[in-house]
């Protein structure tokens, strides 16, 4: 696997690169989830490049950028395991050069959830995916669902700006306890380690009634909160019964959707999802 860190040699790297290329967008400290976005692209092409770029411009005042974690080193390893033929690990001040002054605003899908939470977040999410996916040109990028809302965003942004790349969703990849991987759980003290799965306990509690028939968004949302109530260590920030496309909350579950939750656990704040097929 080779590793490059400026524009030109990825691009250099790109025409040499014959046949299907595959791209995992990731800001690194890997876990099994991102392997499994190489991995799917190994199968699924003839070329993979990977990326890890912790990308400021998403991050907020205050939010965790200095001390989001970093592990170079072992993430090339196992992109290297996965398949990975090129990672880009670029400076930020190769990504954003002095008197760079262009950002990709998203639209509607980017306004609710963590876009009200986090305001500019997505504006640096969209902005540094078409910068990435201009860089590399891939045929395919790959992106978990456990972000369901910045795949959401992202697909929006491919289609409106005609972007000549497929995007591949792929599953959330879950501990034996049902808490979803983020590099983000390396904040979790053990306390709170244990007590995270209450996150996908109450995505699960509203799916069940939603399986059971229940469609009323207020009551999918209730059963979320009551799960969450009972975890002491849980602050809730939102939790949303919302359509899958749009995002925006529903009265009615009666078309495709999505459950998620975001939770604060000490210092670390935690997202999750599931999707519901109608």
């Amino acid at each position: 696997m080779k590793l490059v860190t400026t524009i030109r040699e990825v691009r250099e790297w790109r025409r040499g690169a014959p046949g299907s290329v595959g791209l995992v967008p990731t800001m690194g400290y890997l876990h099994a989830g991102h392997v499994s976005l190489a991995e799917r692209a190994r199968r699924q092409n003839d070329r993979v490049a990977a990326t890890i770029f912790v990308n400021p411009t998403q991050f907020g005042p205050g939010e965790d950028l200095a001390r989001y974690p970093r592990d170079l080193d072992r993430d090339r390893g196992l992109l290297e395991a996965a398949g990975c033929d090129v990672v880009f690990v670029p400076a930020v001040e190769e990504i954003y050069p002095p008197g760079a002054d262009t950002f990709v605003v998203p639209g509607a899908v980017a306004q609710p959830l963590e876009g009200a939470r986090r305001p500019g977040h997505f504006r640096g999410v969209a902005t540094v995916v078409a910068k990435l996916l201009n860089i590399v040109q891939p045929d395919r990028a790959y992106f978990g669902e456990k972000d369901a809302q910045q795949l959401a965003v992202i697909r929006a942004m491919v289609r409106d700006l005609d972007l000549p790349v497929a995007v591949v969703a792929c599953p959330t990849v879950r501990e034996k306890d049902g808490l979803a991987m983020s590099s983000r759980n390396a904040y979790l003290a053990p306390e709170e380690r244990r007590a995270a799965p209450v996150l996908f306990r109450a995505l699960t509690a509203a799916r069940q009634l939603w399986t059971h028939g229940e469609r009323r968004g207020d009551a999918l949302r209730a059963a979320m909160q009551e799960t969450l109530a009972a975890e002491p260590l849980a602050r809730v920030d939102y939790v949303s019964a919302a359509d899958a496309e749009t995002l925006r909350e529903l009265d009615l579950v009666s078309r495709p959707a999505i459950l998620s939750i975001a939770v604060f656990l000490g210092r670390a704040r935690l997202i999750d999802n599931v999707r519901l097929e109608a």
